[in-house]
């Protein structure tokens, strides 16, 4: 199930909600009662392996992905 993380405005506090894809963007109580929350944009890291020091550009050829797994579309 989906985490979504909130910040309350009145205490300052952020905490995290597990719920259903179908109920994000419901309200969320603060832990304290608080009911003046807000939902934060959470970020995902994509990337590369383990130890290569940060994002990688592709590899010299293409093969890169894509919608058409390294092909053109169109």
């Amino acid at each position: 199930m989906p985490r979504y993380e909130f910040r309350c405005r009145s205490c300052g506090d952020t905490f995290e909600v597990s719920r259903p894809m179908s109920q994000s963007s419901a309200p969320a109580d603060c832990p304290s009662g608080h009911t003046d929350t807000v939902k934060l944009l959470s970020t995902v890291a994509v990337g590369s392996t383990a130890g290569s020091g940060g994002a990688s550009a592709p590899a010299a050829g293409g093969g890169g992905g894509g919608c058409c797994g390294g092909g053109c579309c169109g």
